[in-house]
């Protein structure tokens, strides 16, 4: 039975992976791409879309590539949490956005969703649609999960001491950050970020604890933080196995607009004789992008390296967005170590998966990258050229496996099934 409309958008994949982790509460309609939306809307979309695909990629041209995005980047820009001040004023972006609404832009799909059940909430992992409920006159109720560590002002509607949108927070600077917008705070629910239930389980964690326990034993080979932990760890986790069900794995995750592939083939250049020898397994997580793909198994045929698919080295490809999710989910089962950009995986980090952060692109991922840090959930990627190095003495010493424990301890684990309770009543 659908408990709620998911409002996703088909830009990236931070937003439709949220949406897919909440596909047990109701049917997930992409704003921007969905059946019978008008030609000027979709226009709008796709400007939007493109220009961001280009310049995450154009980022990578020596100086003018950072220059052209800084200068992107400072419209969606993180203004400094101190002092706390008043931050409600709208920016350049945000009037831009209700300039769009005014011209109607978006007023098709509230009122397609308006004509099929005007009674079932609106839960959007991106905040335009939820500012088009709004603006549109929804007459259910409107919710708004956010992706990401900290926000821009963008995230909070025009008028938001006003607005009904009522707000699902990752972590407590979101709370607080929405509160500076001029957000109530009976509006705002502290809920982490929704995680797969897969990987989850019930309320009880049993299929997260499972998957931890195989995980801590890869990274730590030496005992060392085991042998400073291990009542903490049988307390919270119980008796660890013998052995590892799986080797030693590492994936990579490229983002929807495909930039930072080159980091993944240094990571398999250089682990190339550890993955030889059964040492390491690398998957690289290239999503719906067959041209990622396809640069992946020429630079795999030219290491002479073609025998060490499947076995040694996998690539996650799907040409439906749902179903790599679904394949990338159940990939991170028997995943030891996550490498990414600090996008909205960064949360994964508290399902005991230490992150590895590979450079942020734009200023929401600054912050992420800035709370992973703080929160000891992860560690910056020393050079990838040389990760055959560094990251064994990382093992070695057992960081990888303090932070596994201590995203596992101190993360918020139970977003989906707090917002499922929200949601339902």
């Amino acid at each position: 039975m659908e408990k709620a409309w998911i409002i996703s958008v088909s830009m990236g994949y931070g937003h439709q992976r949220t949406a897919d982790n909440l596909k047990n509460l109701g049917k997930i309609i992409n704003a921007n791409d969905y059946q019978g939306i008008p030609k000027k809307d979709k226009e709008i979309w796709q400007s939007t879309q493109k220009f961001y695909e280009f310049i995450s990629n154009f980022k990578r041209i020596p100086f003018l590539g950072d220059l052209a995005f800084s200068i992107f980047d400072s419209f969606q820009k993180i203004l400094a949490f101190y002092p706390k001040r008043d931050l409600s004023k709208p920016n350049f972006t945000l009037k831009n956005i209700y300039r769009l609404l005014k011209r109607g832009w978006g007023k098709h799909l509230i009122e397609s969703l308006k004509s099929q059940n005007p009674k079932l909430p609106i839960i959007s992992t991106f905040f335009t649609p939820a500012f088009m409920a709004e603006f549109f006159d929804y007459p259910g109720k409107i919710f708004l999960v956010v992706c990401d560590a900290d926000i821009a002002r963008t995230w909070a509607p025009f008028n938001p001491k006003k607005s009904k949108i009522v707000y699902f927070a990752p972590n407590k600077r979101v709370v607080e950050r929405l509160k500076l917008y001029g957000v109530k705070e009976e509006k705002i629910f502290f809920t982490g970020y929704p995680l797969p239930k897969e990987l989850i389980g019930s309320e009880k964690m049993e299929v997260l604890k499972e998957n931890l326990k195989f995980r801590i034993l890869n990274l730590d080979p030496k005992k060392k933080y085991f042998e400073k932990y291990k009542d903490l760890i049988k307390e919270k986790l119980g008796d660890l196995p013998k052995k590892s069900d799986h080797p030693l794995t590492l994936l990579f995750s490229i983002g929807g607009a495909g930039a930072q592939k080159e980091i993944g083939f240094k990571i398999i250049k250089s682990l190339k004789e550890k993955i030889k020898k059964g040492e390491i397994k690398i998957i690289i997580s290239v999503g719906i992008k067959k041209n990622v793909r396809d640069y992946f198994l020429r630079k795999i045929e030219g290491l002479k390296m073609e025998k060490f698919l499947k076995k040694g080295i996998e690539i996650i490809f799907e040409e439906k967005i749902e179903d790599y999710f679904e394949k990338f989910n159940q990939a991170l089962r028997k995943t030891d170590i996550l490498w990414t950009k600090p996008s909205e995986l960064s949360f994964y980090s508290v399902l005991g998966l230490p992150i590895i952060i590979s450079p942020p692109i734009g200023s929401q991922e600054e912050f992420n990258k800035r709370y992973l840090l703080k929160s000891g959930f992860g560690m910056v990627q020393e050079r990838p050229e040389y990760a055959e190095q560094w990251l064994f003495d990382w093992l070695e010493e057992g960081y990888l496996a303090e932070a596994a424990m201590e995203g596992f301890l101190e993360g918020e684990k139970l977003g989906f099934f707090k917002i499922e309770k929200i949601v339902s009543k």
